[in-house]
């Protein structure tokens, strides 16, 4: 069942974030991401951060009076033209994460459904996402629910 965040799941939040970045870590070919120290504090605090600054909501998944997975979404763009960009309202969904002993059962889609309504109910026109480029099942996941590759950081 989707909930709203509520303070008393801060540790599991804690640990889901810890668990992702774990994950990025292990996958990451040239070994730029790593768990630091204090890394679930210091990155909840700084998730927490955005939420307050930028109209963002988190919603958690409960299982069996357990948290198992998250969403993070952050409305910080306004409607925005210059002389080479024209961009409707956009919000950015930061964190989308199910703990992995429970994936392929349809909570990160929950979640991403959830939120994107969220996000539109709000003004946003469209959603951005940051996906760790060697993360192939995330970019599966994200373009099975009709997302699509708009820039591409390359690396030498």
């Amino acid at each position: 069942m989707i909930i709203d965040y509520d303070i008393k799941y801060d540790e599991d939040i804690k640990n889901l974030l810890l668990e992702l970045q774990e994950h990025i870590e292990s996958i990451d070919k040239e070994g730029y991401n790593i768990v630091g120290n204090n890394y679930k504090e210091k990155y909840f605090k700084t998730t927490m951060e955005e939420i307050n600054k930028y109209e963002g909501k988190i919603f958690l998944y409960k299982e069996e009076n357990k948290i198992v997975g998250l969403v993070v979404g952050l409305i910080n763009n306004d409607v925005e033209e210059t002389y080479e960009f024209k961009a409707p309202k956009r919000g950015r969904i930061s964190e989308l994460i199910v703990s992995k002993n429970i994936r392929s059962k349809g909570i990160g889609s929950k979640l991403l459904h959830k939120m994107e309504k969220y996000l539109k109910e709000n003004g946003c026109e469209k959603i951005l996402i940051g996906v760790f480029a060697y993360n192939d099942k995330a970019i599966n996941f994200y373009e099975k629910n009709g997302y699509h590759t708009r820039m591409i950081d390359m690396i030498n």
